[in-house]
């Protein structure tokens, strides 16, 4: 009987529960490694086959915290394989919808989720004891951001009025007028969470990132733009593989990307921050300044002010969009599919969501490839760790979880929730 073996080599880009390994030698840290384990969910593969239509709806499923981040990308390289340009007020509306997003994802972290690390609770539910206003204050601000979501995406959770094009339906001035108001409100919220977390006890740390993020000639960056590092990395995000690579690691389901012959990179808020200070409005950047931040921040602590001005900057740009609106003719652009490649890249709120795929004549999916925020920062994650935990080696087990475990918080990963409960395994030699 012949016999044979088959393998499915899958690339996983999951972003869910996660482990972390350290292993010691001495008084050296050898190895951390954050482990995300979770199955893999074979979403390149399922598309495969599909009908560019079904893409958008198909890719928010990978992410219940940022499905426009999936949605937008999907739809900037679909629209990029068909030869279309989506402009106008349908491209201010696809930034609107961006901004409740980040509203909405960034005070979730701030708040219920980063917060607790800085002022000595386990989790927000202890800390909303003592601290009620300040809970409030931070689910009344992302309440307003789902908001965005549901009358520009048609529901709060993996919205579905997104489609290549354009959308399916056109919001009504009226319908924005009510969201203004309460952006308003919720503008006036984030900058007291600004002024607050500014003064929460940050350690005196700077690592030493490569920060990468998109950059747009006019604009802090949501939909489009070339990808710059602090580095010199100025590239179309066409060459994306040019500069960067993935590679498959063994203890993570989730590939781990890096700058070809040069290591870890850093995206995410204080990469956007520190390559686009001078896109923020001039109140954002005084607001920084008050805050105690300089153009650049390498310092991951203070991230959390860095997320806080982002959802101020995020809920200015929804009013200035909402001022400025007329309903466009139409919901959306002509879309007349073809045989191509399209590329798309957008600043999810962790930081650059690449997406490329080809496609058949009749629009159908050919092949797909999706690189998330959280992978390309897993590396620099794992470099935090180890610097964080050999500081602390002569600490019990549990001083060294702890620190570790705000380490991996820092940067907002979309396992940040399960790394509250961190499993933590330490092997000493």
């Amino acid at each position: 009987m012949t016999t044979k073996r088959l393998s499915v080599d899958y690339l996983a880009r999951v972003e869910g529960e996660g482990a972390l390994d350290l292993e010691i030698e001495g008084d050296r840290v050898a190895a951390a490694r954050l482990r995300i384990f979770e199955p893999p969910r074979l979403f390149e593969a399922l598309l495969r086959g599909r009908g560019y239509v079904e893409t958008p709806d198909i890719v928010a499923r990978i992410c219940g915290i940022c499905p426009i981040a999936y949605q937008m990308s999907a739809a900037h390289a679909l629209e990029d394989a068909f030869g279309i340009r989506v402009e106008g007020q349908l491209r201010a509306l696809r930034r609107l919808i961006y901004c409740g997003e980040w509203i909405e994802s960034h005070a979730l972290h701030v708040v219920m989720l980063h917060a607790p690390d800085f002022l000595g609770y386990p989790d927000a539910m202890r800390m909303a004891a003592d601290h009620r206003d300040i809970v409030r204050q931070g689910l009344e601000v992302k309440k307003v951001g789902n908001e965005v979501l549901r009358v520009l995406g048609g529901r709060e959770i993996h919205p579905v009025n997104v489609r290549v094009g354009g959308f399916y339906r056109l919001p009504t001035r009226r319908e924005l007028a009510g969201l203004a108001d309460r952006l308003e409100r919720a503008h006036e919220l984030a900058v007291g969470l600004v002024r607050l977390v500014a003064t929460l006890p940050f350690p005196d740390v700077e690592r030493d990132y490569e920060l990468v993020a998109l950059r747009h000639p006019d604009e802090y960056p949501f939909n489009e733009g070339r990808l710059v590092s602090s580095r010199g990395i100025d590239i179309d995000i066409a060459d994306f593989d040019t500069t960067f690579a993935e590679r498959q690691v063994p203890h993570s389901t989730a590939l781990h990307s890096h700058v070809r012959e040069r290591g870890a990179y850093l995206v995410g808020p204080l990469a956007r921050y520190g390559l686009n200070f001078d896109r923020l409005p001039a109140e954002v950047q005084a607001l920084a300044r008050e805050a105690g931040l300089g153009p650049r921040c390498l310092n991951p602590y203070r991230s959390i002010v860095v997320r806080a001005l982002e959802v101020v900057f995020a809920c200015q740009e929804a009013l200035r969009i909402i001022a400025a609106y007329e309903p466009p003719e139409a919901a959306a652009v002509e879309v007349v599919p073809r045989a191509g490649e399209g590329i798309g890249c957008t600043e999810a709120p962790r930081g650059i969501c690449w997406h490329r795929y080809e496609t058949a004549a009749d629009g159908t999916i050919r092949t797909a490839r999706i690189v998330p925020p959280t992978s390309q920062n897993q590396p620099s994650i794992e470099a935090d760790i180890a610097a964080v935990a050999g500081s602390v080696l002569d600490q019990p087990d549990e001083v060294i979880r702890d620190r570790c475990a705000r380490s991996i918080r820092n940067h907002d990963p979309c396992i940040s929730c399960s790394a509250h409960a961190l499993r933590l395994r330490v092997r000493r030699r």
